[in-house]
């Protein structure tokens, strides 16, 4: 197993890795919350704005373990309010594109430190990425 840091931020305050690689290539992202890893400030504002900057950091993620978008498997969204649940399917689609990974959605009440959205993923590295 394999702990990777998030290239370009802090190690996390909790006991926990960002991102995960198994032996087999298999990648976890702990949950992505609404903070701007440059300058680890809370990004507050609407849903819409929060959600885009998880899914930066979710990006950001990936791309540390050498996995993109296109390699994940599976999404748990956890949105604050349940009836955000059309706008965060909208944005979600933007962004994937025609990637389409299994995904569940989960209203949760209180996110911490207000945060109106929480996502975690696993990813699969292809083969080549695996041999690196």
């Amino acid at each position: 197993m394999k702990l990777v840091q998030i290239q370009d931020t802090r190690p996390p305050a909790g006991h926990f890795s960002p991102v995960v690689v198994s032996e087999a290539g298999i990648v976890y992202v702990s949950g992505q919350v609404p903070v701007d890893y440059r300058t680890n400030k809370i990004v507050t504002g609407d849903l819409e704005t929060q959600f885009k900057q998880v899914l930066k950091n979710l990006k950001a993620a990936l791309n540390s373990a050498g996995a993109d978008i296109e390699d994940i498997l599976k999404v748990t969204i956890l949105v604050a309010d349940g009836n955000d649940w059309y706008q965060i399917n909208q944005l979600y689609k933007k962004f994937m594109g025609h990637h389409k990974p299994a995904r569940t959605i989960i209203p949760v009440l209180p996110l911490h430190n207000g945060y109106k959205v929480e996502v975690e993923a696993i990813a699969e590295l292809k083969t080549e990425k695996k041999e690196k």
